[in-house]
């Protein structure tokens, strides 16, 4: 058996969220500048690297393991990574695999994703007005995203709706996004905007606390306390009218660090033990120099490097992002 990852603040890290592509289809405001420029193939992780590396975190006792992206189901051969990883499952060493995904390729993966043994999935939509879901996605059609929903709860996996909130952009939408998942059946969380990347303009226009959120809820719906609980960082409340849940993730006004399980990986093998922090192990040489004991060892380094928390903040002096690394690159 191989030892549990320990950071020094006697945290269990056993929540795993790895980007497997740093491309997207989408370019929503908030995550990437309208002109990116993706890595070179030779710098991202093989699918066989991929399987790997996060086999090695299972062995090392991760239970929970996230793909994300940019968008994972645009990356050339998702599924037969994720056919492999569901290897894990079956023996009984994960408990969960799952994704989250804009929802843009979901008609066509559903189906295989369930067979898969994915019974859940986070899918990010900010808006139900399709002009809007325009703006904010500079180019995704929300006619496809819904299609896609329909499949993935057809195939009977289970959906969550990621929303960021956004002054000015949705903020009048989110009673009728809550009334919307609960005819559904999907859960709701509200995600506070994160000062990660350049992204082309002030962040500060749109950052809209979920404290404001709520109480504006609060007025149509009758929220609940809920002893729900996640390995991710949302605080989740039961919503009386639909029997739903809405959760809510405020690195800016709550800071969801003391009890982190989580690490991240990028989609070229660099390992960040905080989304707000810029500290990093690199294993993509390690891993290409095929040396498991070197791998072991530099996991047990990276938990001495867990801080305690993170330094997000929206500054509206300086406007700079707190980490320069755009989310797609991180992974959400």
């Amino acid at each position: 058996m191989h030892k549990p990852l320990i950071d020094k603040y006697g945290r269990h890290v056993s929540y795993l969220r790895v980007s497997v592509t740093d491309r997207c289809d989408f370019r929503c405001t908030y995550c990437m500048a309208e002109n990116m420029t993706f890595l070179p193939k030779s710098q991202v992780l093989t699918l066989e690297e991929l399987d790997q590396l996060c086999s090695a975190f299972i062995a090392r006792g991760v239970r929970k393991l996230r793909l994300t992206g940019g968008e994972p189901l645009v990356r050339r051969g998702i599924m037969d990574l994720i056919r492999d990883l569901s290897r894990h499952l079956k023996s009984g060493a994960l408990e969960e695999l799952t994704l989250t995904t804009n929802g843009s390729q979901l008609a066509t993966y559903a189906d295989d994703l369930a067979r898969a043994g994915v019974k859940r999935l986070n899918i990010s939509l900010d808006t139900l007005d399709h002009q809007k879901f325009a703006e904010i996605t500079r180019r995704g059609r929300l006619e496809q995203v819904l299609t896609g929903l329909q499949a993935a709860k057809e195939a009977g996996i289970g959906i969550k709706i990621n929303a960021v909130a956004l002054r000015g952009q949705n903020e009048d939408e989110f009673s009728r996004m809550l009334a919307w998942c609960g005819q559904e059946g999907f859960d709701l969380c509200l995600i506070e905007t994160m000062p990660l990347g350049d992204i082309d303009g002030d962040r500060t226009d749109h950052y809209l606390p979920l404290t404001v959120v709520r109480e504006r809820l609060e007025k149509d719906w009758t929220l609940i306390p809920s002893n729900h609980v996640t390995p991710g960082p949302a605080r989740y409340v039961s919503v009386a009218e639909t029997g739903g849940r809405l959760g809510f993730i405020t690195p800016l006004t709550h800071n969801f660090c003391e009890g982190c399980n989580r690490v991240r990986i990028t989609c070229t093998g660099t390992l960040y033990m905080c989304l707000g922090q810029e500290d990093h192990i690199d294993l993509r040489e390690i891993l290409r120099e095929n040396d498991p004991a070197a791998l072991d060892a530099a996991l047990d380094r990276a938990m001495l490097l867990k801080p305690k928390g993170h330094d997000f903040i929206i500054d509206r002096k300086g406007q700079k992002p707190a980490v320069s690394r755009h989310m797609s690159m991180t992974g959400g």
